[in-house]
């Protein structure tokens, strides 16, 4: 396996001589200006490598030796993975209940409600009488790339993978972006909208962690792959079946029972991340 370790900023020569130690390797190759590959690296000091590299805050991961073109499709979550924000919080902030809508959500992406769907309803529900030209607001006004979306997707188009963007979300936003960063494909839900405000309902099939997955191994069937050659990135409990379901799983920001649950995690370095794990 190869160690890869990257930083926020470059890794010094003291940091790159304790690594080598850890790794038991004799080589360190470096990846752009904050990355630092080592070959065949031994996994038996992994918890040592790990420790260090949490006191440090750097971000590594124990990777094959594979190229990016090697992967044929990248699925991403959007909020709180592609994007900063979780919107639903932020359209609730208009009615004053981004408190209350805020800690459904946590307790939700932390797996503490099972329940997605439900934990949902109640979240939109909440909504209802809003003025739909908050989402525009929330839109305009809050939604940020997370650090590196934009180099990430530049990267992987480049190399020939497919892109797919899968939320428990809202269209209104995916759209939007599906548009922005040329993004092949997105699903998420649909909330209704009657005489130019919220109703508090979601159209159709809630785009919950088994729709999350069921989407990226259509995807790959679509794209004559097998969903080992899929990478999914997440940062809920609901983006852990399509990470189960592909061959790289990257927790970004994540939370911990996500962090478990994944490949590799991207706690420091941007979502562009993911580009310097392969050669």
């Amino acid at each position: 396996m190869n160690l890869v370790i990257q930083g926020l900023s470059p890794l010094s020569a003291t940091h790159i001589a304790t690594l080598r130690q850890l790794s038991v390797t004799a080589d360190a190759v470096k990846i752009g200006k904050r990355a630092i590959q080592f070959p065949d690296a031994d996994t038996a000091h992994r918890d040592a490598v790990s420790a260090y590299c949490a006191a440090q805050q750097f971000d590594f991961a124990y990777v094959p030796e594979k190229r990016l073109a090697d992967f044929g499709l990248l699925a991403m979550d959007m909020d709180s993975t592609l994007i900063t924000i979780e919107c639903i919080d932020e359209i609730a902030d208009y009615c004053g209940l981004k408190a209350q809508v805020s800690a459904i959500t946590e307790a939700a992406m932390r797996g503490e409600i099972t329940d997605f769907n439900e934990s949902l309803r109640r979240r939109v529900s909440l909504l209802a009488g809003l003025d739909a030209a908050v989402l525009e607001r929330v839109y305009d006004e809050r939604v940020q790339l997370s650090p590196g979306a934009e180099a990430l997707i530049a990267g992987v188009k480049d190399a020939g993978l497919a892109t797919l963007l899968v939320s428990g979300g809202f269209t209104f936003f995916t759209e939007r972006l599906k548009k922005r960063l040329g993004i092949d494909e997105a699903h998420a839900n649909t909330l209704e909208i009657v005489n130019g405000k919220l109703t508090g309902r979601v159209l159709g099939e809630i785009v919950n962690g088994d729709a999350k997955a069921r989407f990226v191994l259509q995807a790959c069937k679509r794209l004559g792959i097998d969903p080992s050659q899929a990478i999914a990135l997440g940062d809920g409990s609901n983006d852990l079946p399509m990470m189960a379901a592909v061959g790289l799983s990257g927790a970004f920001r994540a939370k911990p029972v996500v962090r478990a649950g994944a490949t590799i995690a991207l706690d420091y370095v941007g979502l562009d991340g993911v580009l310097n794990l392969f050669s």
